[in-house]
């Protein structure tokens, strides 16, 4: 199997990174040092060579080191099924994310056409008991990683609900106005609901056939108890217009795929996640991370890139040294980071080594 690495990185004015190399191996990479000292800055970065927000869902304008004063600038070298690639993803001050690919300027999705990116972070740790946004966001990240269109259908589906809620608002009543945005929601709206059930059966097969340390968990879409939850283009175009009216006398649409939520139960024990212990939940969202990377190898042809924000700081040792084992059985390059060197001292040889220090308000980036 050609493999997917990230083999060069280069941050320019990025967050708390003023100028940073890392020359890579196509090993795991382990990033240690105190908090604050630019960590996760370093994951922000690789997540932003793929389409999206990256993992924190910064605006373009927080990303700089100063913002407002000088722009930002990731640059990277992938190698991706045999392919060599140069990327470089920046903004100037005040001014849109724009993204080149050898060389040559490219849209955001063109990323996810040459790499594939997986992420878990501390903020993901209550998903199962916070509010319905953040799951929806958790599975179209996953869905994004099969099929980077999806985005598209996302962006086609909002934008059209933010016009018909316009109108809303507006208390416009002109049939032929929201008959048209309609018509548009149930095409975007049907190819987003079918990307997600069909990424959600990616996923359980990906569990079925994996041997793991970590839990199975089941995962259902559904609707909320007060919205219908119509299947097809036409049907939910057709809901759409029959709930005009309660629509209007709450301003905003009730009904659609922007309403879905993702339930998960802990398979073995029957038990849902939002009842499970932290530990419990923390190790389900490792299983669904660890079947997203497993499904995108057979997908895509390569393993995908993986970064674990923290991760290792939530695990007992024995759960910790597996996690270790299954990417490495798995050929993922992994780019995790802990407080301290210790976390990591299972992956052995395995991995690659980088400490970062906070030096005069900048962040220092040294391999050991």
């Amino acid at each position: 199997m050609a493999g997917l690495t990230l083999d060069r990185l280069r941050l320019s004015h990025f967050r708390s990174h003023l100028q940073t190399r890392l020359e890579l191996d196509g090993r795991p990479v382990a990033v240690f040092g105190p908090n604050g000292a630019g960590k996760t800055n370093i994951l922000e970065a690789v997540s932003l060579l793929s389409p999206g927000r990256g993992l924190r869902r910064a605006a373009t304008d927080e990303l700089a080191r100063h913002p407002g004063a000088l722009g930002w600038k990731i640059g990277a070298e992938l190698t991706s099924l045999g392919h060599v690639h140069e990327v470089e993803t920046f903004a100037e001050a005040g001014g849109a994310r724009q993204v080149r690919i050898d060389g040559k300027a490219a849209p955001q999705v063109a990323l996810g056409r040459i790499a594939r990116i997986v992420w878990l972070v501390p903020s993901m740790d209550r998903l199962w008991i916070e509010g319905a946004d953040g799951r929806r966001r958790f599975l179209d990240r996953i869905v994004l990683s099969f099929e980077p269109s999806h985005a598209e259908a996302v962006l086609d589906y909002e934008k059209a609900m933010r016009e018909r809620n316009r109108l809303l608002k507006d208390m416009v009543r002109d049939a032929p106005w929201y008959t048209a945005l309609e018509a548009q929601m149930g095409v975007a709206g049907e190819a987003i609901r079918l990307a997600r059930l069909a990424a959600i059966d990616r996923l359980r097969a990906a569990q079925e056939a994996a041997e793991t340390a970590f839990p199975a968990a089941e995962l259902v879409m559904r609707a909320p108890e007060d919205a219908d939850a119509p299947e097809g283009g036409e049907a939910l175009a057709e809901a759409l217009a029959a709930n005009r009216a309660a629509d209007m006398r709450a301003g905003r649409t009730l009904i659609g795929p922007h309403r879905a939520d993702l339930a998960a139960v802990f398979a073995a024990k029957g038990v849902a996640a939002a009842q499970c212990s932290t530990g419990e939940q923390k190790a389900l969202l490792i299983s669904l991370i660890l079947s997203n990377a497993r499904a995108l190898a057979e997908d895509f042809g390569a393993p995908p890139i993986v970064l674990l924000d923290e991760v290792a700081a939530h695990l007992d040792a024995e759960r910790r040294a597996a996690l270790y084992d299954e990417i490495c059985a798995l050929g993922a390059q992994a780019l995790m980071t802990g407080t301290g060197p210790e976390l990591f001292d299972d992956l052995r040889d395995r991995a690659q080594r980088f400490e970062v220090v906070e030096e005069n308000a900048t962040s220092a980036v040294r391999s050991c």
